[in-house]
């Protein structure tokens, strides 16, 4: 039997999140408030007592799930990972997890992968899409058959492959998925589009940074978003990382690697049950239980 350890990405935040795990752990305790001090304010202030609206801009949507993902597998009881992988945002957890970045360096990446997102869909407009019900393929094809930025941006399970684009882009896409047979061809409601050719600005503005930050051998290979590969190598692991913003997130190759490797259990470490149900879609009889 092998555990695959996974963490989710941004859109599993809630009001009130950590706060519990806060109160009552005083390793996660120390872990919260060294994040309130490298991030130069009281991020637990928002996560504990702050509005669905004011946990959904980016600069505290992506440290507070990180935050208290990294708490959860920090306090986690025979916590022994023979693989990690995270779904986008949660990559970085993960390495946190199978000891590839230290907490407070991957704090520091993920807030400034954060802002450079941020920036990044100021400068154009754009969005993304869910689409429902088709091939793989025929999302593909179709996306690269449009002159507009469109393109696959997140292979989160059978019949579930999120489009990222410039917003004429996304909306011809999905007219013309809908005419494809598509069952639903859903605009999601997203500060821009993450994991597409819009977010270079982003990328090279994290490039620097990941560039310079330390990643050591890790202790349990990782699944990683661009390649879908067991990495262990941790120049390979921080090539990958860069590509990361402006590649797709492989996660339904990600899994299926996962099981082919032996992966048996999965355990979503982090807010929400997300990537549980999108696992047991991937492989029916993959046993999924949350931290």
């Amino acid at each position: 039997m092998k555990k695959a350890y996974v963490f989710p990405g941004q859109g599993s935040q809630f009001p009130g999140m950590g706060k519990e795990l806060y109160e009552t752990s005083t390793v996660a305790k120390e872990l919260f408030e060294k994040a309130n001090d490298i991030l130069g304010f009281r991020i637990t202030d928002i996560m504990f007592e702050g509005t669905a609206e004011e946990l959904k801009e980016t600069k505290v949507t992506q440290p507070s799930i990180f935050l208290l993902s990294s708490a959860m597998a920090a306090t986690a009881s025979d916590f022994a990972p023979d693989m990690v992988a995270g779904h986008s945002l949660g990559e970085f957890s993960a390495l946190v997890a199978n000891k590839t970045l230290n907490f407070e360096d991957a704090l520091s990446l993920v807030s400034k992968r954060a802002q450079a997102m941020q920036k990044a869909c100021e400068l154009e407009p754009s969005t993304m899409a869910a689409i429902l019900g088709l091939e793989d393929q025929v999302v593909e094809e179709t996306c690269a058959a449009i002159d507009q930025v469109v393109v696959a941006a997140n292979y989160n399970c059978p019949g579930q492959l999120v489009i990222s684009g410039s917003i004429d882009g996304v909306n011809e896409a999905c007219e013309k998925l809908k005419e494809a047979g598509a069952k639903r061809a859903l605009v999601l409601p997203v500060g821009g589009a993450f994991h597409s050719p819009l977010m270079e600005p982003a990328r090279e503005e994290l490039e620097a940074a990941i560039a310079s930050t330390t990643f050591a051998q890790p202790i349990c290979p990782v699944y990683q978003n661009a390649t879908a590969t067991a990495v262990s190598d941790p120049a390979e692991i921080q090539q990958n990382l860069i590509a990361q913003l402006t590649a797709p997130v492989k996660w339904t190759q990600s899994v299926q690697a996962m099981v082919a490797d032996g992966a048996t259990h999965f355990i979503e470490v982090g807010p929400g049950k997300v990537l549980q149900g999108l696992v047991k879609k991937i492989h029916r009889e993959a046993e999924v239980a949350g931290v």
